[in-house]
């Protein structure tokens, strides 16, 4: 890994889709460790304003120690699944960026359970102290909903044999580790040609299970929709095709004219589209992708609220 692990993804194109204005006020929904939000705040003035939101704990600490004494920041610890609930936002949003899926920092610290790479508790929650880990789903789901679980989220072929092989397992012991998660589900799948670790499809559905990272994912476009000015901004960074399948559907949605049948007028009462999209899906640049690997996968999408 290079010394960029922890760089923001796509910086330049981010900048650019929020289309700064130097007394706006803007909402980063996953603060993460701040690559963003700094530079954001660099090209805010003194009328601007910045609000941080993160489900991790230690995204909010790091937010404090570094913006707390800036009075043109706010920060609140929470999903931005809620963003429309915070007061701060109730007055409108000139842009709002959401860096969805596992940060850096997390993936980093073992403890975390996010990775098959070292071994640690099974836990996976983006915020320790809500919720059920990923290790307390395997062992009180049955083996229907762990399968639903690795295939939906996971899309992963094998998922009622990794399903009735966790079942198994427990009936012994609990699974309480990563490594043993790992373990079995390699047994289970087999190593193939493409290089990936085995289990890399079976984590990455429990960590989306167990956050509802997906739901929160529609709440929060609701919520953005709801709190942009006219003019304002979405922007969002996307992992897996999943999310980039929920927030495009989401965008095209809003971006398109209601229906009407056909030769027929639209109808004069017919709501205007609520968004504009500003472009076609944009990619890292290969030098990025060389610089930190965890960029390769990233899809960003911008939508402009309409007046």
């Amino acid at each position: 890994m290079t010394s960029d692990a922890h760089a923001p993804v796509m910086l330049g194109e981010v900048l650019e889709g929020l289309n700064l204005r130097v007394a706006g006020t803007y909402l980063d929904g996953t603060f993460g460790r701040g690559g963003h939000a700094r530079a954001v705040l660099a090209r805010l003035g003194p009328e601007g304003r910045l609000l941080l939101m993160d489900r991790d704990p230690a995204a909010v600490a790091a937010a404090r120690r570094e913006f707390g004494g800036d009075v043109r920041v706010a920060i609140r610890h929470g999903s931005f699944a809620d963003l429309a609930a915070w007061e701060a936002t109730h007055a409108g949003l000139d842009g709002v960026l959401f860096d969805l899926g596992v940060s850096s920092p997390q993936l980093d610290d073992a403890a975390r359970g996010f990775s098959f790479r070292a071994d640690a508790p099974l836990d996976m929650r983006m915020d320790p102290g809500c919720g059920e880990s990923a290790a307390e789903f395997l062992a009180r789901a049955d083996e229907g909903e762990i399968a639903d679980v690795l295939w939906k989220f996971g899309e992963e072929r094998k998922a009622r044999r990794i399903a009735h092989a966790i079942v198994a397992r427990r009936r012994e012991r609990p699974i309480a580790r990563t490594g043993e998660l790992a373990e079995l589900v390699a047994r289970v799948v087999g190593r193939d040609a493409s290089g990936k670790h085995p289990a890399t499809r079976s984590f990455q559905a429990l960590r989306i299970a167990v956050n509802d990272e997906l739901g929160a994912l529609a709440r929060g476009l609701a919520g953005a929709l709801a709190r942009l000015r006219p003019g304002g901004r979405l922007v969002v960074i996307s992992f897996h095709s999943l999310e980039d399948r929920q927030v495009k559907h989401f965008l095209r949605a809003h971006a398109q004219p209601p229906p009407t049948r056909r030769g027929l007028p639209p109808p004069a009462t017919a709501a205007p589209p609520a968004l504009r999209l500003v472009g076609a899906a944009r990619f890292p640049a290969a030098d990025e992708v060389a610089r930190n690997p965890r960029a390769r996968s990233a899809v960003l999408r911008i939508a402009e609220k309409c007046a």
